[in-house]
């Protein structure tokens, strides 16, 4: 087991390796990066361009920008006609685009090496500290949700597995599909329309993680805030995840218990508990836990961008969306290598509980 755990952590150099490799060269094609909104700041608001390059130009680049509108000349950058080829190589240099595209991309892999993101092109904050900033929302949605949907949906897999054709069956499984069916953010929306103040009932707020007095409340009543905020935004996450986990639980279990183990321990006189519990449920449950990875990840970080948008919940999510669409690269390349190695590294850990659940697993004998 060691030799596989050390091969799969070595696997992972050349895989993010290559998922920022690729992702440099599509951002070298995208069009409106940092510096032409930079430009277009400079060509539709001249105040707020002095502001954006204080102490980064000098006096003598600030004296150009009178001149800026009488100054012409061919520029790469869309828009830039009219701008003083000195302003353009200042915010070149601001940026980091002064240098050629494969030295940018070894400087950010030798940095992010050291766990060194940079700095947010938007705030003058390092990338971490804007990813500790955003993680409470995303730690509150991802853990609950997780938590929540396997908690209800393993049960009443087994549940409907063992009940398989019955009317409670049926009904669950109608109600199920119902709720695949319907996006959550559509969902949250009706959630915000009867309960959050919309055309009917006003019980729960419509935004924020906490109360503005929070920190002022008594740590019980802290506690019913924290879920008070969080009761719409769940119910709205909790949708599409209850249904696939319940259905991949009942066709797993259902899977196992027609199999011929499960005849052989009931003629050797276990009942249905011990069958279930002792034999079916550690084969039927691998398949949940190689779902695992995808489903924490997901919830964790990206599955609930637009209920965070929704419920105005700054998290994660949105903080990712916002820095590909302003071009943010220090945030978008960071959240992107912090992510991929989480990813990376919990799939690792979902394969070492396979061997703590069946230790018949054995990954040394094949092949990464």
């Amino acid at each position: 087991m060691g030799a596989y755990i050390l091969r799969r952590l070595l696997l992972i150099i050349p895989t993010i390796f290559g998922i920022l490799a690729l992702s440099f060269i599509i951002v070298q094609f995208a069009p409106g990066g940092p510096v032409e909104q930079a430009i277009a700041e400079l060509t539709g608001q001249a105040g707020n361009a002095t502001d954006r390059l204080s102490g980064s130009t000098s006096d003598g680049a600030n004296a150009n920008l009178d001149q800026a509108s009488s100054t012409e000349f061919s520029s790469k950058y869309r828009g830039s006609q009219g701008i003083d080829p000195e302003i353009i190589a200042q915010l070149e240099k601001e940026f980091g685009f002064d240098k050629p595209p494969l030295e940018r991309f070894a400087h950010m892999v030798w940095n992010y090496l050291q766990f060194d993101f940079g700095t947010s092109y938007r705030r003058d904050i390092t990338v971490i500290d804007y990813i500790l900033e955003k993680m409470p929302v995303s730690i509150s949605l991802g853990l609950w949700i997780t938590l929540l949907s396997y908690g209800i949906s393993i049960p009443l897999g087994i549940s409907k597995a063992l009940k398989d054709g019955s009317r409670f069956d049926v009904w669950t499984s109608a109600i199920i599909i119902i709720a695949y069916a319907v996006p959550g953010f559509m969902f949250g929306i009706m959630l915000i329309v009867l309960f959050a103040g919309g055309s009917f009932w006003d019980l729960f707020p419509l935004r924020g993680l906490v109360s503005d007095n929070f920190e002022q409340l008594p740590w019980y009543e802290q506690i019913i805030d924290y879920f008070w905020h969080l009761t719409l935004p769940l119910c709205a996450l909790i949708l599409s995840a209850f249904a696939t986990t319940t259905l991949l639980t009942k066709n797993s279990f259902l899977d196992e218990i027609k199999k011929q183990y499960v005849l052989t321990a009931k003629a050797k006189g276990l009942n249905d508990r011990q069958v279930l519990y002792g034999h079916v449920f550690r084969n039927a449950m691998l398949i949940i836990i190689a779902g695992f990875p995808g489903a924490f990840i997901g919830a964790f970080f990206t599955g609930s961008l637009l209920i965070e948008q929704i419920f105005s919940l700054d998290g994660l999510g949105l903080l990712g969306f916002n820095s590909i669409v302003y071009r943010d690269y220090p945030v978008v390349f960071g959240t992107l290598y912090i992510f991929s190695l989480m990813g990376l590294l919990v799939s690792l850990i979902s394969d070492l509980t396979y061997t703590w659940i069946d230790p018949r697993i054995d990954f040394e004998t094949r092949d990464v």
